[in-house]
């Protein structure tokens, strides 16, 4: 990984997403540094359906989204990193990116 920072275009891309917004939360708020994808695409259904169980073609449907879309977005601007070894990924946004993750969650609480 690149210890450059990411471009404002790239962060910005990568977060104009709420699947990715959420993606970011979640793995900065594991319990552990890295998740498994499974339960990364677990957690997020749930935060989508905003309920506590999201019913299994649901989360089928976000971890092919997860997989195919969210994930490879993120990686390419440097915000996470999948271990494709161990299929774990890990919160990598850095500063620019926490700092437009904070702005946007305090505008999403007022709206």
């Amino acid at each position: 990984m690149s210890s450059e920072p990411n471009p404002p275009d790239k962060v910005l891309l990568a977060i104009a997403s709420e699947q990715r917004r959420i993606i970011l939360r979640t793995l900065e708020f594991a319990d552990e540094e890295a998740m498994e994808m499974d339960a990364l695409a677990d957690r997020v259904a749930e935060a989508l359906r905003n309920t506590d169980r999201a019913d299994s073609e649901h989360r089928k449907r976000v971890r092919t989204a997860l997989h195919h879309v969210h994930l490879p977005k993120l990686e390419a601007c440097g915000m996470v990193v999948r271990d494709p070894e161990t299929n774990r990924i890990r919160n990598a946004t850095g500063d620019l990116g926490q700092e437009l993750l904070t702005v946007l969650e305090s505008y999403e609480t007022q709206v």
